[in-house]
């Protein structure tokens, strides 16, 4: 208990709400038939579960896959590409459950996801409940390395956050709200961002659950990794200008510092990074010593270009710069009045 925060009351005895469970996809034929055969380990421990899937207008089999389960879930075809908010409205409009668990295709759940996701939920002042994901194939890259060890460190801030109220938004990898809470999302903003922490607008706990696992191939090509995070940022960035007043306006002290220092830092961290190597570098220059700059200065670009030739460990070094410049770039994006609908999967990931 920190802060003040009561203490969770589970009741597993208490009556389960009912609950639907959603995913868009596009150009998924590669990962179907395993989330397919997923959700049917789910089905059996949950029969009256419904799942929902939205094709974004696929161009492969991914919409014929999924209508080939017809017996399984529900599929909602888009006519033109839409993008992953549209779709995921039209799910919740359909969708039943009392609670809705949002996924994303190349997702596998552990069976047993279900039963501990909506146990929480018999606190009646949690609102949403976040999941775990774990990389499955971190060893295959560095790219994939740095992603896992940024997501690690991202689940340890949440499982922080969560301890002392409330954490700051939800991955779409893995969560759930109550479906009376979901809000109207414009469809060039992240939909898993502004979902779930809209629970927190209406004075309920958005939560971590570190019992709640999922599993999910990361990215393992560098400019894979550079375009997704590119528009992740620009999508949250713009997730986060329409989501500001409802901040100021519902959070309390503590709550404005957890969003400030997880979020708004991290998208800039390039500016104090530069900063940082530029005052360092000026000093040395006061203090006559040029040539210590200079010397550290190709040191640097030494250990970049070494890591983009993948030789270890500076690649891990270089793939990490790279990963703070996306993000940079995704931020100019969406002060420049860009925006993301549509989506694609990343190659290398599957």
């Amino acid at each position: 208990k920190l802060f003040g925060t009561k203490p969770l009351r589970l009741d597993s005895a208490k009556p389960k709400p009912s609950v639907s469970a959603v995913f868009s996809a596009f150009n998924e034929e590669r990962v179907l038939p395993e989330k397919l055969e997923n959700l049917r380990q789910i089905k059996a421990l949950h029969p009256d579960i419904e799942f929902f899937a939205y094709s974004d207008c696929s161009s492969d089999d991914t919409l014929a896959i999924l209508n080939s389960a017809s017996d399984l879930l529900t599929v909602i075809p888009a006519h033109e590409r839409a993008g992953k908010a549209t779709g995921m409205r039209k799910m919740v409009a359909a969708a039943r459950g009392e609670v809705v668990i949002f996924t994303d295709a190349n997702v596998i759940l552990q069976p047993d996801t279900v039963a501990k996701m909506l146990c929480y939920f018999s606190d009646p002042s949690v609102g949403g409940v976040a999941g775990t994901l774990l990389y499955i194939n971190e060893a295959e890259s560095s790219t994939a390395k740095i992603g896992g060890l940024y997501w690690r460190l991202e689940e340890w801030l949440k499982r922080l956050e969560s301890r002392c109220g409330s954490i700051m938004g939800a991955d779409g990898s893995i969560f759930a709200t109550r479906r009376a809470l979901y809000p109207e999302v414009p469809p060039y903003l992240l939909d898993d961002m502004t979902v779930s922490m809209t629970v927190t607008f209406h004075g309920l706990r958005l939560i971590h659950a570190t019992d709640v696992i999922a599993f999910e191939k990361t990215t393992t090509s560098s400019s894979d990794e550079f375009r997704r995070k590119r528009r992740i940022a620009c999508r949250a960035f713009n997730t986060h200008r329409h989501l500001w007043p409802q901040i100021r306006k519902n959070y309390h002290a503590l709550d404005i510092y957890k969003y400030l220092s997880h979020k708004v830092l991290r998208w800039f961290g390039l500016v104090p990074l530069t900063l940082a190597l530029t005052f360092g570098a000026a000093a040395l220059i006061a203090v006559d010593k040029a040539w210590l700059a200079l010397a550290l200065t190709g040191l640097g670009a030494g250990i970049y270009l070494a890591g983009r030739q993948g030789i270890r460990p500076f690649s891990l070094v270089s793939e990490t710069i790279l990963a703070v410049f996306a993000t940079f770039c995704g931020i100019l994006d969406s002060l420049s009045g860009k925006t993301y609908q549509t989506w694609a999967p990343a190659v290398s990931r599957n």
